[in-house]
């Protein structure tokens, strides 16, 4: 039967056995084209092979299954490298199958998109041509293949189907599957081409884990290898199942429910289970999302799923969307999404810009967000540490896709306006809230609040301080990304003062708890809680004076807190009852202390308390320091002081240093009971001491040398510590420093005493205590050492007579040496201290002595002597003979082999010899010889006067030389000569030797500044030309080239060698070094000057010139390098003459030649004056030298002259194309020199019309150079393109340089110049090109006025308009008669999108367009049209914006009504037209005669709906009629009005708990004072009731001033002025209608009553009071009502109530 029909398609569809069909061909090629270009990979086939699998039917009972076999056998006999084998156990191929594969595009699956298939293309099985050329089939009794080939009977390929026999037979196809199980119903043997084998292995290997998750049917998939060695396995082996468990939601057109996926991989172990949360929900497809290809299909179904737990994966990447099969797309997100999105051709992606796409995207927010509240909020029972690990699904992360981003965003917005974050409520129950209503907290101060807790602190009132607080389990780190997501932010930090102060949070915990507070606060103090009321909340802990623990706020705390080691503690408590009443002090609690100290973050909390909380950590030092500023003033405390510091001292609390330092600051109290702060030195007491037997009673009192009081030598006993007088005064000596002689250390003040003799034994004394300070290294005072030294109390001997002297004036020699100095000299005695009467003990204070002035050296008696001496020479007492004398002293004192050195030291410092220039010191002082003849010609040498002297004194050279006279002439005498240097006036016309004698001293001395100075501009110089100065005068030798230089000017005058001898050769240094110029560099200097002075006057003629080159040349000859001066100067300076008249340098200069001829018509240059008048022609014999110089000779390097002579004609017609040529070289070798041309020569270039173009002849920015890619767009005359015609063809190969000029080369640079001749063209076809050209190369206009369109009126004919005239299409022929709309023109497509992205014409008519329409319509008063009304609002919404809105709103003054009994609609002033929002009042106010309500369409669209109009309506300024409309009461007869019990109508306890309730919304921010006062307002309303039924009327105030009234019936009323609260009663049985509209009206009335000041909570108070009306307030129902409206009472709302309806059930 199979095999029959299979005949039938053979014969009757492909006509085998008779007439070949003409067609087939091209459906042989139309197959081909189709599957090669609709999958771009060679491997997609077997996504098509899954989808296929997923569209079959399958029988009842069985699990579908698909399965892939790979085999390296040929069981086709193909030659095949490789066979894939695919088995799926659907129910099998029917007749319509076979037909439908045998043709293209016959799915038998179109139009079934609804009922689940999948399918796309129609030839999905076709796909396998990609990797065989023959696929075969075994389904059903069918067993056929097909060729990729043509076949020979009908030359078609692909569809044509032929039997198989064998090659594959069943058997061995059983024998590849396993021959355990029976074969599946269907079977497709692929045998693979030998390129695609790999590609086949990798797509097989790379199968996703996840594939079947979104597969309907299919439950099992695998796939493996069969190989008869399974080590030749290539293929990753992967079996798959699907589990759905059950459902476990349905609501809102929704399902959820979970899904297990198990996946089998080889080679992998571990994550073979994966469960999926699924959330499918279903969307109305929208109409302008609808497309022709998803026609029949009316709604989305959108599946999410969120894995729990690590996916399942197999490969690099995790694809985030699917096609009920994965695509390659990576959203970055959580979850996935499954839809029915149209797909790429290829599979790889969804069409982003699909508007079908872009429909689904839209609705996958509020699915994710359906599906999150669900997973949140589904499960009462799980706990809330459960939950944040669901938040982990929120898509935190962006993706690469801008689409996919947007879908991220709208999520987020959803997330941020639900209330959705578990927060910390401490109650049990569970809170959520918005995210902006929920804040963080640091993970330190989470820690603080758990364990709070569990210490047993109340935190119940924990979301009063301003944020909900998320929940503990939620506010971790690893969370962090999620919670930036949801912005949550951390609480400001004003809640941690609220928290700890609204808590027993400081003293209701342990000291480690405490202490982790307070280091919480110290850590985050700078940044978070300086500037934040923590300052002032009690935190700091105390003892009191009581003993008892108290608390300081920290900006109370300055100054007053103070801690202590624990060592210690103790000891300073108890002396702080001795000091307290002075400091008022306080220290903190020993526990607390302790706790400091163990602390781990001890560090940050103590430097936090002690520099923000300003408390004291002290010692016993820093304690005892502080007392120091309240001893001042008192005598007793200032003792007391001494002994604390005494026993600290003693009980080891203070160490040596530490008692040093305080004692040094201590006040003492004197010997007169006064207590003193200052002091320099402490006395012990007078009685029994050595310093009053030497000096005195205290001498130093006003020298801060304090004498200790007697209360010092009185004991004393503290808290059990003894202390006696004899131990404190010890204490006082030690530490204080209360000295005596010989230990006191003396102020620099004198001693009265030594004015006069000492007694022996205080002399003695004395000394004995300068030796004490010498041991000590006391630096002895200025002023008590100058009295000792100045004071006549040592007794002395002069010439055997006694008396008393200063030790400065005493000396204590050796006897022998005295006698001797005594003898050889004229000098006065010499005062010897009196050894005999203080005995041999003075000379053991030798030092001392030493100190105080007295002399022991031969030395210092030699000074003696020498300085009486000096004193007479400083009187002018100095005769002849007295030098003589003191030359003979010296004399003698050498026979004496006693130094002299000592004695001349002193003397030679002395003006005491007469020389030449007066009295001088000896080493100044000069014996005259021969020697000195050439120096006294320079300098006035101060030589010994020997006709005062005589010739005696020359028998003293030797005893002169000690005292420093200079003798000989040598080089230490060149100093000399400097120094006495004659005025520079007498230093001219110098003889050879004092002018070589003044050189050797420049050279000699280090600084010669002063020589060089004085000659420098002096005549001292002899030369060929006279004498002159220095600076003048060129020094020249045999070897100097450059000689000749001084030849071409002849004025340089050189120095005369005969005069000074070649030695003056060697002193070129220093003649260069007084301005002699010596070489090359410097002759080159005065050269330069002197040429620059002569360039300058024009006065370098033909000889100079000539002179000039030969020397040049003779110096380029020698390699003589040119100093950078000389040459700049030479090449720049103006010395040659040019035929243009005037004088130019070198580089400025041209030499004619022949190759100059071309350019010389429209040039004018700097050629050299080569005529006879001047150079004439000898002048080119120096070419070389010339071109050096930088004078051009070749026109090649001469382009900078052309730019710079260039002078164009007036006659463009004049310029010859070989002029142009030339020029144009010349650019050329300016470009190449350069990178940009001269600005002036491009703007000479530019200011004329000289480039012949088609269009005349024009400036260089003016013209086209057209070549071939001009063609395609406009023609050789269309434009102002350059003549070629005229230039020649050469003119092509000077495209760069013509483009430098200015001229346009390249195509896409033409648009400017191309646009600028568009509005002087009227044929058609031209502008159409322009356009087409403009187009193509993006021109855009520089200004507003470029820009304008051509209106064709035929071919020739048409107009000019404005861009904002135009518009390119009118879809609803809305504009015809205000705008152009270009579309109806023959302009392209390209050229209209052209002029709106150019041009900005509108594509659509712009708001604008559409406001001025509503302003005319507005104008003709007259009615609209359904279609125009509708045309124009679709367009409203669909435009609505922030920007419009402003827009719309000053456009729009009316708006459409529409008639309820009639299809007319009416424009009326805005201000007269609401919005039905009130049904109830919109049908009373339908009866007025005039509309005034808003215009809606008849038929709502999926764009124009009621919902969209209203909002814009509103925001148009259109009110609603509920507020709109003013309620009036009708009076009431209180006679009808029966008195009733309030406690049974009104004063119900669920009632007041549900308002309650409600007013304790943390966001109302309202205290229970306020809250009671509210509830308070109907406690005291009395309530009456009536039969009959009350009235209310509304009236409606229109802008003319009418007013529109209409009445209806009121249920409830509260009289507030008078507390009463009347209303109808409702009898039995009276209907459900009654009941809810009573229920409202109290609810309403209620409400109103009760938040008259806050109207805008009255709706929502009103809907909790109408639902509790309708329970009875039931208060069991009331209580469920709160929980799930999220509402709470506290426990002063409790009280509160009780005390209410305590006094009710009193009553």
């Amino acid at each position: 039967m199979a095999k029959e029909h299979v005949e039938e398609i053979r014969r009757t569809k492909f006509s085998i056995g008779g007439e070949p069909n003409p067609l087939t061909e091209d459906l042989h090629q139309a197959v081909k084209n189709l599957s090669a270009e609709l999958y771009a990979k060679d491997v997609h086939f077997l996504m098509e092979l899954i989808q296929n699998a997923e569209d079959n039917e399958y029988p009842e009972g069985v699990d579908p299954s698909l399965e892939f076999v790979i085999t390296s056998k040929d069981i086709t006999n193909t030659g095949a490298p490789a066979t894939l084998l695919v088995f799926n156990n659907e129910k099998g191929f029917s007749r319509k199958n076979v037909e439908s594969i045998c043709s293209v595009g016959r799915s038998t699956k179109k139009g079934l998109r609804k009922r689940g298939y999948i399918g796309e293309k129609g030839i999905g099985f076709k796909s396998v041509f990609l990797i065989t050329s023959q696929p075969y089939i075994f389904s059903n009794d069918y067993q056929i293949k097909f060729n990729e080939k043509p076949c020979q009977h009908c030359n078609l390929g692909y569809i044509v189907p032929e039997w198989v026999d064998e090659d594959p037979t069943l058997s061995v196809i059983q024998s590849v599957y396993g021959s355990s199980t029976a074969l599946p119903t269907t079977i497709l043997v692929l045998p693979l081409k030998s390129d695609k084998v790999k590609p086949v292995k990798d797509q097989l290997s790379s199968i996703h884990a996840e594939v079947l998750l979104f597969l309907t049917k299919i439950k099992r998939l695998s796939v493996r290898e069969d190989n008869e060695d399974p080590r030749l396995n290539t293929v990753s082996a992967i079996s798959i199942s699907s589990e759905k468990n059950f459902i476990t939601l349905k609501s809102m057109d929704a399902e959820s429910y979970t899904l297990h996926l198990t996946a089998d991989i080889s080679g992998n172990q571990d994550d073979t289970e994966c469960g999926y949360y699924m959330w499918k929900q279903r969307f109305p497809v929208k109409q302008e999302n609808k497309v022709e290809v998803r026609s029949e299909v009316e709604e989305w179904v959108i599946t999410l799923a969120f894995p729990n737990g690590k996916r399942l994966n197999r490969g690099a990447s995790m694809p985030g969307i699917y096609s009920f099969l994965p695509t390659e797309t990576v959203t970055n997100f959580p979850f996935i999404i499954q839809a029915d999105f149209l797909l790429a051709s290829s599979r790889e992606n969804i069409l982003w810009d699909n508007k079908w796409n872009e429909g689904i995207l839209d609705c996958v927010p509020v699915a994710f967000l359906n599906a999150f509240t669900s997973l949140i909020k589904s499960s009462e029972t799980a706990p809330v540490s459960s939950l944040p690990n669901q938040f982990m699904f929120l898509p935190v992360n962006k993706s690469s896709h801008p689409k996919l981003n947007n879908v991220r965003n709208e999520i987020k917005a959803k997330i941020l306006n639900e209330t959705i974050v578990p927060c910390e409520s401490y109650t049990g129950q569970k809170l959520f809230r918005k995210p902006n209503e929920v804040g963080r907290l640091t993970p330190a101060f989470w820690s603080i609040l758990n364990s709070a807790r569990n210490q047993g602190v109340s935190f119940s009132n924990i979301s009063s301080h301003g944020a909900y607080l998320l929940a503990f389990s939620f506010d971790q780190e690893e969370y962090n990304s999620i919670l930036e997501f949801l912005e949550i932010e951390a609480v400001d930090n004003e809640w941690y003062a609220k928290c700890i102060a609204g808590s027993n949070l400081v003293s209701g915990v342990s000291e480690e708890l405490y202490m982790q507070l307070l280091v919480f606060i110290a850590a985050n103090w700078g940044s978070s809680f300086y500037m934040t009321n923590m300052k002032n909340i009690p935190l700091i802990k105390y003892v009191g004076r009581d003993g008892r623990v108290d608390l300081f706020k920290i900006s109370a705390c300055a100054n007053k807190l103070l801690a202590a080691d624990s060592n210690y503690i103790s000891w300073l408590m108890n002396w702080n009852t001795e000091f307290h009443c002075y400091t008022g002090q306080f220290f903190l609690p020993a526990v607390t202390q302790e706790a400091i100290a163990s602390c781990l973050n001890k560090r940050t909390l103590k430097k936090w308390l002690m520099e923000e909380v300003k408390v004291k950590f002290i010692s016993v030092s820093e304690y005892a320091d502080g007392l120091i500023p309240s001893l001042n003033f008192d005598r007793k405390l200032a003792v007391t002081y001494a002994y604390f510091l005494q026993q600290s001292l003693n009980e080891n609390y203070l160490w040596e240093y530490e008692v040093q330092n305080l004692c040094s600051k201590m006040p003492i109290v004197d010997n007169y009971g006064q207590v003193i702060v200052r002091r320099d030195g402490v006395l012990v007491p007078a009685n029994g001491s050595i310093w009053v037997q030497l000096i005195g009673s205290n001498p130093w009192r006003q020298h801060n040398y304090v004498e200790l009081g007697e209360d010092y030598t009185r004991s004393s006993s503290y808290f059990g510590n003894f202390t006696s007088g004899e131990d404190l005064v010890s204490f006082m000596k030690t530490y204080v420093g209360a000295s005596d002689v010989p230990h006191l250390s003396p102020p620099n003040a004198a001693i009265p005493t030594l004015s006069s003799p000492l007694t022996k034994a205080n002399t003695l004394w004395l000394l004995y205590w300068l030796y004490n300070l010498r041991q000590k290294n006391v630096n002895l005072p200025q002023r008590f050492l100058s009295s000792i030294k100045k004071g006549s109390w040592l007794k002395i001997s002069l010439s055997g007579c006694p008396g008393y002297r200063p030790p400065s004036e005493s000396f204590m020699l050796d006897t022998s040496t005295g006698n001797i100095l005594q003898n050889g000299s004229v000098l006065v005695d010499i005062p010897l201290v009196d050894v005999k009467f203080y005995g041999d003990e003075i000379k053991s204070f030798k030092e001392e002595l030493k100190k105080i002035g007295v002399r022991f050296e031969n030395k210092e008696a030699c000074e003696f002597i020498g300085g009486r001496l000096m004193s007479l020479a400083a009187s002018s007492m100095l005769t002849r003979d007295n030098v003589i004398s003191i030359l003979k002293f010296i004399q003698y004192l050498g026979a004496n082999y006693i130094p002299s050195k000592d004695f001349i030291d002193t003397i030679k410092q002395g003006r005491w010899f007469r020389t030449s220039q007066g009295e001088m010191y000896p080493n100044c002082s000069v014996l005259f010889s021969d020697e000195w003849k050439a120096a006294s010609e320079l300098s006035d040498v101060p030589f010994i006067d020997e006709d005062y002297y005589g010739g005696e004194v020359l028998s003293f050279k030797n005893e002169l030389k000690l005292l420093g006279v200079i003798v000989h002439f040598d080089e230490s005498c060149y100093q000399l000569v400097s120094d006495n240097l004659k005025s520079p006036s007498l230093l001219t016309s110098l003889s050879s030797k004092a002018m070589l004698l003044m050189l050797t001293c420049i050279q000699k001395l280090f600084s010669s500044d002063k020589l060089v100075k004085a000659i420098k501009n002096k005549k001292c110089l002899k030369t060929n030309m006279g004498y002159r100065c220095p600076s003048e005068c060129f020094l020249v030798t045999s070897n100097s080239e450059w000689g000749c230089l001084l030849k071409v000017f002849g004025s340089f005058p050189v120095l005369d060698v005969n005069f000074y001898g070649r030695s003056i050769f060697s002193m070129a240094r220093e003649l260069k070094n007084i301005g002699v110029m010596v070489d090359f560099e410097d002759a080159a200097k005065e050269f330069t000057r002197t040429f620059k002075q002569q360039a300058s006057t024009s006065s370098i003629g033909k000889e100079n010139a000539f002179s000039f080159l030969e020397c040049f040349r003779k110096l380029k000859k020698a390699k003589v390098k040119f100093p950078e001066e000389l040459k700049k100067c030479i090449h720049q300076e103006k010395w040659l003459k040019t035929k243009l008249g005037a004088y130019k340098s070198p580089n400025e200069c041209i030499l004619f030649g022949a190759d100059w001829e071309p350019i010389s018509p429209i040039t004018i240059l700097p050629f050299i004056d080569d005529s006879d008048n001047f150079y004439g022609g000898g002048i080119r014999n120096y070419q070389v030298e010339l071109k050096q110089l930088g004078v051009k000779t070749n026109f090649k390097d001469g382009a900078k002259f052309v730019a710079a002579g260039l002078y164009l004609p007036d006659c463009s017609s004049s310029i010859t194309p070989a002029s142009i040529y030339a020029l144009l070289d010349s650019v050329k070798r300016l470009k190449e020199g350069a990178s940009e041309l001269p600005a002036k020569f491009l703007e000479k270039l530019s200011q004329k019309n000289w480039l012949k173009t088609h269009f005349g002849y024009k400036r260089p920015n003016e013209c086209l150079l057209f070549y071939s890619a001009w063609d395609p767009f406009l023609k050789r005359d269309d434009g102002p393109f350059i003549d070629e015609q005229f230039y020649g063809s050469q003119i092509q190969s000077y495209k760069e340089e013509l483009n430098l000029l200015g001229v346009i080369t390249f195509i896409h640079n033409g648009c400017g110049l191309i646009a600028s001749h568009l509005h002087s063209q009227s044929n058609f076809e031209r502008i159409k090109r322009f356009y087409n050209y403009l187009s193509d190369f993006k021109w855009k206009p520089d200004d507003e006025d470029n820009k304008s369109i051509w209106i064709p009126r035929g071919t020739d004919n048409g107009e000019w308009v404005s861009p904002q005239d135009c518009v390119l299409h009118d879809k609803n022929n809305l504009f015809g008669g205000q705008l152009n709309i270009l579309e109806e023109f023959k302009y392209e497509t390209k050229i209209l999108y052209f002029f709106a992205d150019v041009f900005d014409v509108k594509i659509h008519p712009s708001v604008d367009d559409y406001c001025n329409l509503w302003k005319k319509w507005e104008a003709s008063g007259s009615q609209i049209t359904q279609t125009e009304c509708c045309a124009f609002w679709d367009f409203v919404v669909k435009n609505w914006n922030l920007k419009t809105e402003e827009t719309f709103n000053k456009s729009l003054s009316m708006l459409p009504v529409s008639s309820s009994n009639s299809d007319e609609i009416y424009l009326s002033d805005k201000r007269d037209v609401f919005i039905g929002d009130d049904l109830f009042l919109t049908d009373l106010f339908q009866t007025c005669p005039r509309p005034i309500f808003v215009w809606y369409p008849q038929l709502s669209s999926k764009t124009l709906t009621r919902i969209k109009l209203v909002d814009i309506y509103n925001k148009l300024g259109v009110c609603a009629i509920s507020k709109s409309a003013q309620k009036d009461l009708s009076d009431i007869d209180h006679v009808k009005f029966e008195p009733v019990n309030s406690n049974e109508k009104i004063t119900k306890k669920g009632l007041f708990k549900l308002i309650l309730g409600f007013l304790a919304d943390p966001n109302l921010n309202l205290d229970p004072a306020r809250r009671h006062e509210v509830v308070n307002r109907i406690l005291g309303v009395e309530a009456f009731e009536t039969v009959d039924p009350m009235t209310v009327k509304y009236s409606l105030p229109l802008s003319c001033g009418d007013v529109v009234n209409v009445e209806a019936k009121r249920m409830i009323r509260w009289d507030k002025q008078n507390s009463k609260l009347f209303m109808q009663k409702m009898e039995e049985g009276c209907g459900r209608k009654n009941v809810i509209e009573h229920a409202s009206h109290f609810a309403e009335v209620i409400a109103e009553g009760m938040l008259w000041e806050n109207e805008d909570l009255v709706p929502h108070l009103s809907e909790l009071i109408r639902l509790g009306y309708l329970l009875e307030f039931d208060e069991e129902a009331i209580e469920y009502l709160m929980k799930i409206k999220n509402l709470q009472i506290f426990s002063e709302d409790r009280a509160y109530l009780s005390s209410i309806f305590a006094c009710s059930c009193s009553v």
